[in-house]
C-alpha cells in the first residue's frame, strides 16, 4: 500500500450525538444443561462465555450449570477443572478466548450454579436420571423449569441425543415453562443429510426450539453490517448492481488442522466454511431491508438471499490443499504429513468460489468467496469494490493506475470498517490519489472481553432466534454447493497445489482473472 492509502489513526475519540448505551436485561430464570460437559467446546468457548455473562451481569439470577459426559465427575471437580482452563487463558493473547484476570465474584457465581450427571449420552436410562435431577434443580434453583440443553458434542451424536430427550419427554413445553436445544454445526455433510437431520429434529422439536448456532454470528462487526446498512441513509441507495462491481469475502486462516486430521478428513474446507461461517456473511450483505429488527423478519430476508443463489457449477470453484512451507516465520508440514491424514489424501485444505444471486438487487453482480488453511494471515473481511466513476474529466490524469473505490468490513483479527476514494494530491496539478479513511472498534469503544458466544447464548435464554439458522435455510446453503460437492467426490485432484504461507493456488487466481478481476492481498 502506497502511503498515499494509509489510514489516519485518530488519538482519542468519542461517541458522536448517541445516547448512553440501552442496558440488555438478564435473562429469566433457567438451566442450561450441557451435553459434552467434559469437551474442548466447552472449556474453550462455552464456559469462558458464561464466565463473561456473569461478569457483565447477564447470567440469570436463578440460574443452573448441568454437565453431562461420561467422564466421571462432581460438580465440585468439574468446577475445578473449568477453573484451570479459565486461569489459562489469562494473559494468553494467542488464546481465542479473551479473559480479563478471573474475578472471583463472577467465578463463584457460576460455580455455585453447577451440578453433574455422569452417563453415556447414548444410554436411554441417562435421560431419565437426568429429567429426575432437572427437577430437583428446579426445586433447589428456581429455575422454574425451563430448560436450554446444548449439544456440544459430535455431530454423529445429535439425532441420538435429540431422540432420548424426545423419548425421555425432556422437550415438551408448557405454559409456564420452555425448552430449547441448541445444536453445533456441522448440519449435515450434504444436501440429504442435512434433509435428514431436520426431519429427526422435527419429531421431537419445533422450529421456534432450535437454535442451530453459527459462533460467527456473535461477532460483533458481523451484527454491526445491518448497522451500517439500514441505519445509514448514505450506504443503501449504492448497495446493488447499478454501483456495485463485485464483492470479495476471504476467511483466511494460518493454523493448519492442528492435529484434527481425522476430523477433517471426513469434512474438507469446503463443508467445514461455506455452508455455515461464508454464506451467513454473504447473507447479511445481500439480503434485502427487513421489516424490523425481529427474527422472523431477518431471518426470512436471508432465507431469500439462499433460494436466490444458483447452483455453483463446478467450473466455478476451486480447491487446494496446502504443501509444506512457511507460515509466519515458521515451517510447517504439508497435510498430507499431518497425523490420521491419509498419503494421498483428495481432501481440500482451501476453497474458492463464483457465486450468483439472480434477484434485482444482485443480478450480474458476481460474489467471490476464498477460505482456507495455512495462509499467509489469518485475515476475514467482506470487501464490496464499487464500480469506476467516468474519468473523463480527468483525461491528463493517469486513470488507469488508479486504485479502485472499496468499502471493506474487517472482522478479524482487528474489528474495523474501512473507505477507500480517490482524492487530489497537494500541488498545482490535479493529480488523483487514493486515501484510506477506517474505523476501528477498539477507538471508540471500550474493548470487552467476547469469545463470540455470548450474545448467542444470552439470545437462546431470552428465546430471540435472529442469529440463528432456521431448516430451510441451512437446506438451500447445501443445495447451492452439492454439484461441488459432488464433482469433488467423483475426481481426484492433483494435490498439494499451494504453500504454506501462500493465498491459495494459481487455480483462484485464474478464476478471477477470466473475469478481468483479481483479489485483494490477504491482510489487507
Amino acid at each position: 500500500m502506497t502511503n498515499e492509502t494509509k489510514d489516519r489513526t485518530i488519538p482519542t475519540a468519542q461517541v458522536v450525538d448517541a445516547p448512553p448505551r440501552r442496558p440488555a436485561p438478564p435473562p429469566g430464570p433457567c438451566a442450561m444443561v450441557i451435553f459434552g460437559a467434559g469437551g474442548d467446546l466447552t472449556k474453550r468457548l462455552l464456559v469462558p462465555a458464561l464466565y463473561n455473562l456473569s461478569r457483565t451481569g447477564l447470567i440469570p439470577e436463578h440460574f443452573a450449570i448441568v454437565g453431562v459426559d461420561r467422564v466421571e465427575h462432581t460438580a465440585e471437580s468439574w468446577a475445578a477443572s473449568l477453573l484451570a482452563m479459565l486461569r489459562s487463558f489469562v494473559g494468553n493473547p494467542g488464546s481465542e478466548s479473551q479473559i480479563g484476570a478471573v474475578e472471583s465474584t463472577a467465578w463463584d457465581r457460576l460455580a455455585s450454579a453447577m451440578s453433574y450427571v455422569q452417563g453415556d449420552i447414548t444410554d436411554a436410562a441417562l435421560y431419565q436420571r437426568l429429567a429426575t435431577h432437572l427437577d430437583e434443580v428446579a426445586a433447589k434453583r428456581g429455575t422454574g423449569g425451563n430448560v436450554l440443553f446444548y449439544l456440544a458434542v459430535a455431530d454423529r451424536f445429535f439425532a441420538p441425543v435429540i431422540d432420548n430427550i424426545g423419548a425421555a419427554k425432556l422437550a415438551e413445553c408448557a405454559e409456564e415453562r420452555w425448552r430449547r436445544v441448541v445444536i453445533e454445526k456441522p448440519f449435515g455433510h450434504d444436501l440429504a443429510s442435512a434433509r435428514a437431520l431436520n426431519q429427526r429434529l422435527g419429531r421431537v422439536l419445533r422450529e421456534d426450539q432450535t437454535y442451530r448456532i453459527d459462533h460467527f454470528l456473535g461477532k460483533e462487526t458481523v451484527q454491526n453490517i445491518m448497522a451500517l446498512r439500514f441505519a445509514n441513509g448514505m450506504f443503501e441507495p449504492l448497495w446493488n448492481r447499478d454501483r456495485v462491481d463485485h464483492v470479495q469475502i476471504t476467511v483466511a486462516e494460518t493454523v493448519g488442522v492442528e492435529g484434527r486430521g481425522r476430523f477433517y478428513e471426513q469434512t474438507g474446507a469446503l463443508r467445514d466454511m461455506v455452508p455455515n461461517h461464508v454464506f451467513q456473511l454473504l447473507a447479511m450483505v445481500a439480503m434485502e431491508p427487513p421489516g424490523g429488527f425481529d427474527a422472523r423478519s431477518i431471518r426470512g430476508r436471508k432465507e431469500d438471499v439462499f433460494a436466490a443463489m444458483r447452483d455453483v457449477r463446478p467450473d466455478d470453484a476451486v480447491r487446494g490443499q496446502y504443501d509444506a512451507g512457511t507460515v509466519e516465520g515458521h515451517a510447517k508440514i504439508a497435510y498430507r504429513a499431518e497425523p490420521d491424514v491419509a498419503k494421498d489424501s483428495n481432501i481440500e485444505t482451501y476453497v474458492a468460489m463464483r457465486l450468483s444471486i439472480d434477484n434485482w438487487r444482485w443480478a450480474g453482480v458476481p460474489f467471490y468467496l476464498r477460505t482456507g488453511k495455512h495462509m499467509s494471515a489469518r485475515y476475514t473481511e467482506i470487501a464490496i469494490r464499487f464500480k469506476p466513476a467516468p474519468y473523463a474529466p480527468f483525461k491528463d490524469t493517469n486513470v488507469d493506475a488508479l486504485p479502485a473505490n472499496w468499502l471493506v468490513i474487517h472482522i478479524q483479527p482487528q474489528e474495523s470498517i474501512s473507505m477507500q476514494f480517490e482524492v487530489k494530491r497537494p500541488g498545482p496539478i490535479v493529480d488523483l490519489a487514493a486515501v484510506q479513511m477506517r474505523f476501528r472498534y477498539n477507538d471508540w469503544f471500550q474493548p470487552e472481553p467476547n469469545v463470540g458466544y455470548e450474545t448467542l447464548i444470552y439470545d437462546v435464554m431470552t428465546g430471540d432466534q435472529t442469529l440463528f439458522n432456521r431448516a430451510d435455510m441451512v437446506e438451500e446453503t447445501w443445495r447451492v454447493v452439492q454439484p461441488v460437492l459432488d464433482a469433488w467426490t467423483a475426481a481426484k485432484a492433483e494435490f498439494p497445489n499451494y504453500a504454506s504461507g501462500a493465498d491459495g493456488p494459481a487455480a483462484a487466481d485464474a478464476l478471477l482473472a477470466k473475469d478481468g478481476r483479481k483479489w485483494r492481498k490477504v491482510g489487507g
